[in-house]
């Protein structure tokens, strides 16, 4: 089975909708210039209200270490995402395993830039656009996407439940990451829109 994220999660009753609905992981982004930015308090807040088995992921943005432990302090993540330049080694230094976001462009060598995180639980592949280090709505062409890799792949950037099926079908993902593709607006989740994805993921 796929496992799903919603990421950019800002409320808690958004937090509950995808957990009822099936979703194994919300996403919560500790990056200030992001329109779905949390809170600290707001944050720890939503983490509470999680019921069991559904796993917290922080997202973080060339953060200072510093940074990290003042939320992971606050707020009890279960893993940890990276969306910037950080390396392996700083990224295993806060006791969760943790994703690597990689934005791809056209022509990157996705087997070679995976090997500079072999730390990684996932590596998770998103659309690249110049200043935006994630949650973009855009696609990038999947074929880029090795058949034979040794990380697990967390697929994310612009999908939807009308493209989820055909994204799953050609890259065979671990995971599935979605954002914008569940919103009403940045930051605010539609409940018909997370069923409608998850129950697309479910039937492929």
């Amino acid at each position: 089975m796929v496992r799903i994220k919603i990421c950019g999660i800002t409320r808690i009753e958004d937090a509950l909708a995808a957990a009822q609905a099936g979703a194994d992981a919300i996403g919560l982004v500790f990056h200030a210039a992001s329109p779905r930015a949390v809170e600290i308090e707001q944050a720890a807040a939503i983490v509470r209200a999680l019921p069991p088995f559904v796993t917290s992921v922080g997202l973080f943005v060339d953060a200072s270490a510093e940074r990290i432990h003042q939320v992971l302090s606050r707020v009890p993540l279960d893993m940890l995402q990276f969306h910037g330049d950080e390396p392996d080694d700083f990224c295993q230094t806060f006791a969760r395993p943790y994703l690597k976001a990689v934005r791809v462009r056209p022509g990157d060598d996705i087997n070679a830039l995976a090997a500079n995180w072999p730390g990684a639980s996932g590596i998770l592949l998103d659309s690249y656009k110049p200043g935006v280090p994630g949650g973009t709505g855009e696609t990038f062409d999947w074929r880029m996407i090795p058949a034979q890799r040794d990380w697990r792949l967390v697929l994310a950037g612009g999908l939807r439940a009308g493209n989820v099926r055909e994204a799953i079908e050609l890259t065979s993902p671990w995971a599935v990451d979605v954002s914008g593709g569940v919103e009403l607006s940045r930051g605010i989740k539609d409940d018909a829109k997370i069923n409608a994805f998850i129950q697309e993921v479910k039937r492929v």
